[in-house]
């Protein structure tokens, strides 16, 4: 008796050996830029006081670092990447703008609590 609930997905091949091999080489790109970009934080994270670096200048690493990250894995694994550019610009402008006004809440914040220990003293 022959199943008809089975689905074989080999016979459903649409790729040929090429493109396979290019997949194959943009999954490790992909994966060895993300390994990487973290291994970097963390290293950061880790010895930013022997290296000297000001509390400042690990801050703003670790901001940019992260928005690459997070930019490279929407366009990959989000398939954004493979769309029109107006289309990423559609759903990813609004995102930048939210992200930038939480940034002026933040810093803006911040000042206004530095001021105000600074007035009283603390």
């Amino acid at each position: 008796m022959k199943r008809d609930d089975i689905i074989e997905y080999s016979l459903d091949s649409h790729h040929s050996a090429e493109e396979g091999k290019a997949i194959r080489k943009k999954i490790w790109f992909v994966t060895a830029l993300l390994t990487i970009i973290t291994a970097a934080e963390v290293l950061l994270g880790v010895f930013w006081n022997s290296i000297g670096f000001p509390w400042s200048v690990v801050k703003i690493s670790f901001i940019l670092l992260t928005i690459v990250k997070a930019g490279y894995i929407v366009m990959v694994f989000m398939h954004l990447g493979d769309e029109r550019k107006a289309l990423r610009l559609v759903i990813l402008a609004p995102y930048a703008l939210f992200i930038m006004y939480l940034l002026f809440i933040l810093l803006n914040d911040a000042s206004v609590l530095y001021n105000v220990r600074q007035a009283l003293g603390l």
